[in-house]
């Protein structure tokens, strides 16, 4: 007899998806993580006292319906403002609001911004149609597509034109097709720019950046046949783990906290159990691992269980994470100054975004591959305590900033220096914008990537476990049993982290498919 039925590696949404769906079917399921809480990186944590903060993930990704309904991700308490976020210019050019109301939202495109941007971001939505379906975006419970099955799943000529942009050309090869005005449409270009390279190594110039644009705009369904949205959730995106854990728990399953696991232990090409840190063993016949596939199977699991072939192919993931989070305890809410002071007004400040031209985000990529740090970063500001005040004290609030270009291929030893460099550009930057914002900030906390490697066990803090690349899609990305071409040969073995088919971000696919595959094995 095994100690458990089946056992999960990671706490994360996708381990607590996994886990959950298990424990459902009758298998006495456990599920171990290295940190002290849940959630990995969809967890609000209470980094300064008193401020909790959304460590990596901060909205709920549109979700399959199928996956909704079965997990109740759609009882969840939600944060529905007016305005979801706003972006604005670096020259004071006419900002781009995004309404939450769709009408409101097209009104304010071809009211303030022309007919001409009204028509492009419908045609550019459009256009993300035929590569979401050659991703399998929203697929669950299938396997990730052959580039000839991408093809030939195309409507017509302009779906399978493009899937071949997707596959092969630069985010700017469509942007600059639907909204070539780079003056009047500078705003709507700088932000469609870093939403193509945030999850990427890539400037938006560059060949592959076409994939994570697709990936980004694509958007299903909802259960009335409206377009579903990307949510914010009351507590921050940890609550969305918290309801996950609750029911793994609620229907019998075990959770363990500060268990690391060093080794996945294979006994006559099948699972037998893990091992943790400190030596002791608990045996079972199904292991699935939250971890990135690279992890799981040249770390966690002896050499000689895992083909060389295999090994090599899962070596050349590209984990180049070129970020830096910056989080903030605020005495109050910064001050814009005009032409943005609309940005006072109640609600405006959840989410503010302070993009570049396309052209001078290529630059700002090139600088980082130099191993220097951009003059002038990218970046996201979010301050969701505006909208949900218990993430605060009362009269503070918490706030976060992500920023794009940092030089990650500089030598290891001079990221401590790189990061605080960027982190006062970022500082710079928003004062700028709102000049009161030095003289509220308490206290700053900043993560580079080897944060999220140490905090996570995300490989060089590649949070995407393997970044939105073409080469890294499709037929490249595994499934639960490993890639299409080449299987895993362990049986009772299976992958559901976000390196596998159905991520990055939280689409809680990879989680899913992987339980269901155990599932069906058995």
């Amino acid at each position: 007899m095994s100690d458990y039925d089946a056992i999960v590696v990671g706490a994360g949404h996708n381990g607590l998806t996994a886990a959950a769906v298990l424990q459902r079917a009758g298998l006495r399921t456990l599920c171990l993580e290295a940190n002290s809480y849940a959630g990995g990186m969809a967890a609000t944590v209470e980094l300064i006292d008193g401020f909790r903060y959304e460590i990596a993930g901060s909205v709920q990704f549109p979700t399959a319906s199928q996956i909704t309904k079965e997990l109740g991700l759609d009882t969840l308490p939600t944060v529905d403002p007016a305005v979801m976020s706003t972006n604005i210019g670096e020259s004071g050019e006419e900002p781009m609001i995004f309404y939450r109301d769709p009408m409101r939202l097209m009104t304010h495109l071809g009211e303030r911004h022309g007919l001409e941007a009204f028509t492009g971001m419908a045609e550019l939505i459009g256009w993300s149609q035929g590569p979401a379906k050659a991703l399998g975006r929203f697929d669950v419970r299938q396997p990730p597509k052959t580039h000839d099955e991408m093809y030939a799943c195309a409507a017509n000529e302009a779906e399978r034109r493009a899937i071949h942009e997707m596959l092969f050309g630069s985010a700017m090869d469509v942007i600059d097709r639907f909204l070539p005005d780079k003056h009047k449409h500078a705003v709507m270009r700088g932000m469609l720019a870093f939403l193509a390279v945030n999850s990427t190594y890539r400037g938006p110039y560059t060949p592959g950046s076409a994939t994570c644009l697709a990936f980004a705009l694509a958007v299903p369904q909802d259960s009335t046949g409206g377009t579903a949205m990307m949510t914010k959730l009351v507590g921050g995106i940890g609550a969305l783990t918290e309801h996950l854990r609750e029911l793994f728990v609620s229907h019998g399953g075990e959770i363990r906290f500060r268990a690391k696991v060093d080794r996945i232990q294979v006994d006559h090409g099948a699972v037998a159990g893990v091992r943790l840190r400190d030596g002791s063993t608990i045996s079972a016949p199904i292991v699935v691992s939250n971890l990135a596939p690279d992890v799981t199977l040249t770390e966690l699991v002896a050499p000689e269980h895992v083909p060389a072939e295999l090994v090599s192919r899962l070596s050349g993931r590209d984990h180049r994470a070129s970020f830096v989070q910056l989080h903030f305890a605020l005495d109050g809410l910064p001050e814009f100054a005009p032409p943005y002071d609309l940005l006072n007004e109640a609600g405006m400040q959840q989410s503010v975004g302070i993009f570049g031209s396309p052209e001078e985000q290529q630059l700002q990529w090139e600088m980082c591959r130099r191993g220097t740090v951009p003059d002038n970063p990218s970046m996201g500001l979010q301050i969701p305590s505006v909208h949900d005040s218990g993430l605060a004290p009362p009269g503070k609030h918490a706030a976060s900033a992500f920023a794009y270009a940092f030089p990650v291929e500089a030598d290891r030893n001079q990221h401590g220096h790189l990061k605080n460099e960027m982190a006062q550009r970022v500082i710079d930057k928003i004062t700028r914008f709102a000049p009161n914002f030095k003289d509220i900030v308490i206290r700053q906390i900043t993560f580079a990537p080897h944060h999220m490697q140490t905090m996570f066990g995300a490989p060089a803090g590649d949070f995407c476990h393997g970044l939105l690349h073409p080469d890294l899609m499709g037929p490249n990305r595994p499934g639960p049993k490993g890639f299409r071409d080449f299987p895993i040969p362990i049986d009772g073995l299976y992958l559901g982290g976000a390196g596998c088919h159905g991520g990055p971000g939280i689409t809680f696919i990879p989680g899913y498919n992987a339980a269901y595959q155990a599932l069906d094995d058995r």
